[in-house]
């Protein structure tokens, strides 16, 4: 009996898909980046905390899941007047929206490095569905993923007041991230 119980527990051991690894974040290898255009003039910028949760087994890139959560408080552009507006309530509303997450489960793959996946957007208490495309090189016990996307900001809330047309301010926001991650 003790022989077909231990039988059973390495079939379904042996029949069961490989679980998903821990992934960490390299915060000094990894940036997140914004850009837009004030004035007729583009400028561009970064958030400087921003952290990521990332579980994922390159065999089975479908059962990922990524959790990536930004201090809107960090957001800087280099322009002392932007850099003090931004977490303003006006824009990200640092104050009572500290942070913004993107969560996604699911990684499809779109031929060679190339992925993408479709989570929620979540800035100032405001959520959207998105598919965000981006490559992917695994080598070794590291990861390496690059993306871009255009973002509506008036679809999170971002520029309140005089600052909801896109008449001073363009009304979309490019994001672009390198994430660096080493296997746990």
């Amino acid at each position: 009996m003790k022989r077909l119980f231990s039988g059973l527990a390495l079939f379904a051991l042996a029949s069961s898909p490989a679980l998903a690894a821990n992934w960490a974040m390299v915060p000094a290898q990894s940036t997140l980046g914004f850009s837009g255009v004030q004035t007729g003039a583009p400028f561009q910028g970064t958030f400087g905390q921003w952290s990521a949760q990332i579980s994922f087994d390159p065999a089975a890139p479908q059962a990922a899941h990524i959790k990536i959560t930004i201090a809107t408080s960090s957001a800087k552009t280099g322009d002392t007047q932007r850099d003090e507006a931004l977490p303003g309530a006006d824009w990200l509303d640092a104050k009572a929206f500290p942070q913004a997450v993107f969560e996604a489960t699911g990684f499809t793959p779109e031929g060679g490095a190339n992925y993408q996946t479709t989570g929620t957007l979540t800035i100032r208490g405001i959520s959207q569905k998105l598919t965000l495309p981006f490559s992917l090189a695994v080598t070794g016990n590291q990861a390496v993923a690059k993306g871009q996307i255009t973002l509506k900001r008036t679809d999170y809330g971002v520029g309140q007041g005089s600052w909801a047309t896109g008449d001073w301010v363009a009304l979309n926001a490019g994001v672009n991230f390198t994430l660096v991650a080493n296997k746990d």
